[in-house]
């Protein structure tokens, strides 16, 4: 995947079937599905792939205990079936991953083992494992750190794990592969339309060239997320809020918080939120929060009320306690949750359920969604643009449609941090066999190697450290000091490949520090 090779293919095609805006989960999904039906696609995102709320999930690929228990069956079910699909089709990102419920009242103990006993059903033959109750005992094995003052059992369930930005690039190659046009760095900002009022294309600026082009096409989509505002501004008369950004914030530990295999998932914790702490790179994810806000950003900040409100919750149930000091990294990202009909609604009311919107002017909007369902998201979208009249019928084939890096069939080596790459681990490891100074490690205290960053850039269409940091192997992430380090060297790297200069070098690195300061908690920001 190469950006050079794109913007050819984008200049060297005079009309599109669809045209896509956002390279989130929506809108990637959405690129997979219409090329592989046929239709020639292409896609701009004005920053990154995944630079939004695509990187900044629990990173969890579930059903929604906690939707069974709003008695959003419906939802739980398409998800549950999804998840299985991703199961299947991207095995190298998602693994089955077993949760514990500590319970410490005999009423929770009831209500778990039951619900969670539907939630299997639910699942059918897409199950990842059944869900057990367990002893104290066996809950202390299995959660060697749990609180044990006030314990009685645990209940086990399954769900999946994987690695979001890793699951977008991904995507976008398997989109590429279907000889779709992706792109990023490309903003659009305007709506081309007929004398009917009719939309009947857009134009964008590539963000690196200035470069401007007006692009034709059957149908846009309109997948910018908590972004959707924005583009709605350039296409309705009058203004009208299609989403509200809700927050979430999660914070990063060292893997002794949570030693062993298993992640810990806490149902309703004293506001009524869900929390979990699961495994991830060798580090544990804690969270998340939902908070309503009033503005969306590129880079969401987590409020030091999100901050308290996970820390404490952590430490109520988790004997060796976690403190500011032990944070590694927090990030923050903003689901596009559909904007209710009446206004003060809780993140609680509004419907995490997909929504598709045609507007008069034949402009498709998707607002709401999870990583989970992309798949059934991006089919709906389709589906609705060809029952519009916009596209020729013809079937998805994205049920079974294995993703860039799947390997079926062959046993997949977790305990190898390149397990993520899939099919293309025996490509970057010949990398460092053709170029023995990119064996050298990333960081000392992290696993991640030189050819890693410069696979991204060759062949993932990385283009700045924060591409490669926090998205391609997400040091940022895991690990925000580590990544101030070796930000430095990143960017060299990036600059030999690409071609910059040393003020570039510099603004580039003084951009990354702006951008990190947001992974720190306020007093090392």
């Amino acid at each position: 995947m190469n950006r050079s090779e794109q913007l050819s293919k984008l200049q060297n095609t005079e009309k599109w079937d669809v045209i896509i805006i956002g390279g989130g989960a929506s809108g990637l999904g959405t690129a997979v599905d219409a090329s592989s039906r046929g239709y020639k696609t292409v896609l701009f995102e004005a920053v990154d792939f995944a630079k939004g709320t695509s990187s900044r999930s629990t990173k969890l690929v579930h059903g929604g205990v906690r939707y069974l228990e709003q008695g959003n069956v419906h939802l739980v079910r398409e998800a549950l079936r999804e998840r299985g699909l991703l199961a299947q089709n991207a095995g190298h990102l998602v693994k089955n991953q077993s949760f514990v419920i500590p319970n410490y009242n005999w009423f929770s103990s009831f209500i778990y083992t039951i619900g969670l006993k539907i939630y299997d059903l639910l699942s059918g033959f897409l199950s990842l494992g059944s869900s057990k109750y367990l002893s104290k005992k066996k809950t202390i094995e299995m959660l060697p750190n749990v609180e044990q003052n006030g314990l009685i059992n645990g209940v086990i369930y399954h769900d999946g794990q994987f690695d979001d930005s890793r699951l977008a690039i991904n995507l976008a190659q398997t989109a590429v592969e279907k000889d779709a046009c992706i792109l990023n760095y490309v903003k659009v900002v305007n709506l081309l339309k007929d004398d009917k009022n009719q939309i009947i294309g857009i134009k964008a600026i590539d963000q690196e060239t200035g470069t401007s082009y007006e692009i034709k096409g059957s149908v846009v989509i309109n997948a910018t997320g908590v972004f959707t505002n924005a583009i709605m501004k350039l296409n309705d008369k009058v203004y009208k809020k299609y989403i509200v950004p809700s927050q979430g914030i999660h914070l990063v530990f060292d893997k002794s918080f949570l030693p062993g295999e298993h992640a810990l998932m806490i149902p309703k914790t004293k506001d009524g939120r869900v929390l979990f702490a699961v495994p991830w790179h060798n580090r544990v994810v804690v969270g998340t929060t939902d908070t309503l806000i009033k503005k969306q950003s590129l880079e969401p900040i987590a409020l030091e009320s999100e901050i308290q409100f996970v820390l404490e919750t952590a430490q109520r149930f988790l004997a060796k306690k976690p403190t500011r000091s032990d944070v590694l990294s927090v990030f923050a990202g903003l689901r596009p949750l559909a904007a209710p009909k009446e206004e003060g609604k809780s993140t609680k009311e509004v419907s995490r359920s997909h929504k598709i919107i045609v507007s008069e002017t034949g402009l498709i909007t998707i607002t709401g969604g999870k990583w989970t369902t992309y798949r059934k998201i991006a089919e709906d979208i389709i589906d609705k643009a060809i029952l519009k009249g916009k596209l020729p019928k013809k079937l998805s084939n994205t049920q079974h449609l294995a993703i860039h890096g799947n390997k079926p069939t062959t046993p997949i080596d977790r305990e190898n941090h390149l397990y993520i790459y899939g099919t293309d681990i025996s490509k970057i490891l010949q990398l460092q066999e053709n170029e023995p100074e990119l064996q050298e490690k990333l960081h000392p205290n992290h696993e991640f190697t030189m050819a890693e960053v410069v696979w991204a850039i060759r062949y993932e269409m990385a283009r700045t450290i924060d591409d490669v940091l926090a998205r391609r192997v997400r040091l940022l992430f895991l690990d925000a000091r580590a990544a101030i380090e070796v930000s430095e060297k990143t960017a060299r790297v990036i600059a030999k490949e690409l071609g910059h200069d040393e003020n570039w070098i510099t603004k580039e690195i003084e951009d990354f520090k702006h951008i990190s300061k947001g992974f720190f908690l306020s007093e090392f920001r």
